[in-house]
């Protein structure tokens, strides 16, 4: 049975892979979700990995951290603080060493392909109504990236830590092609694809909930490189 700890993105709630938590659980395995810092313009990459760190605690083994777009940025330092065997990077920002999350969109010459205002256009597009209602009755967080995207990224590599990219090919706010590029230039890797939107946890669970297990279990063989 693996654990799969499940970093959110920049909304930073627990809540986003509640849908997804229950299609792991049903496969046999573990799964938590952190709840990230993100209304609190003081917290920075230590706090970050600190919530993480406590929403895994204390007696959990084989640990695949899940890292949902900007927590591509969370994950790699996870794993200087407890054991993780894989890191599945999903739909997410990849850093590079010394430079900040403020400075990432202009490096790799991000463009979204639909207006990130706009909240349904650009990430509930594919999700069931019901639960992007759901969401919208919730609000939008308060976010404060003030420390996080100021901080240089602080490692001098990726982690040594088996490493799989999964990205669904119809988001809109991080696009494929976009993300193949990037990848491959930061981690001299392929992405894997499956449909879906930048929420995939929230549209099609079941799916990913295969995918990740079908990592859990096959242990794969490409890792990261700084």
């Amino acid at each position: 049975m693996a654990t799969f700890a499940l970093i959110p993105g920049a909304d930073g709630r627990a809540w986003y892979w509640h849908r997804l938590i229950s299609e792991l659980e049903r496969r046999g395995h573990d799964a938590v979700a952190a709840e990230l810092p993100v209304t609190d313009p003081s917290a920075g990459f230590d706090e970050y990995v600190q919530a993480v760190v406590t929403a895994i605690g204390d007696g959990r083994g084989d640990l695949v951290l899940v890292a949902q777009s900007l927590a591509g940025l969370i994950a790699p330092l996870v794993t200087r603080r407890v054991p993780a065997r894989l890191i599945v990077l999903l739909n997410a920002m990849v850093p590079r060493p010394g430079e900040t999350a403020g400075q990432w969109w202009e490096n790799t010459g991000h463009q979204a392909e639909a207006d990130p205002s706009d909240p349904v256009l650009a990430f509930f597009h594919d999700v069931p109504p019901e639960v992007t209602e759901e969401a919208m009755a919730a609000g939008a967080q308060p976010v404060r990236f003030d420390t996080l995207f100021s901080q240089p990224w602080p490692l001098a590599a990726w982690p040594k830590v088996e490493t799989r990219f999964l990205q669904g090919r119809d988001d809109r706010f991080l696009p494929l092609e976009f993300q193949r590029r990037v990848v491959k230039g930061r981690l001299g890797m392929e992405i894997d694809e499956m449909p879906g939107g930048h929420l995939v946890a929230l549209s099609r669970p079941g799916e990913l909930a295969d995918r990740l297990v079908a990592y859990a279990e096959s242990r794969p063989s490409s890792t990261g490189g700084g």
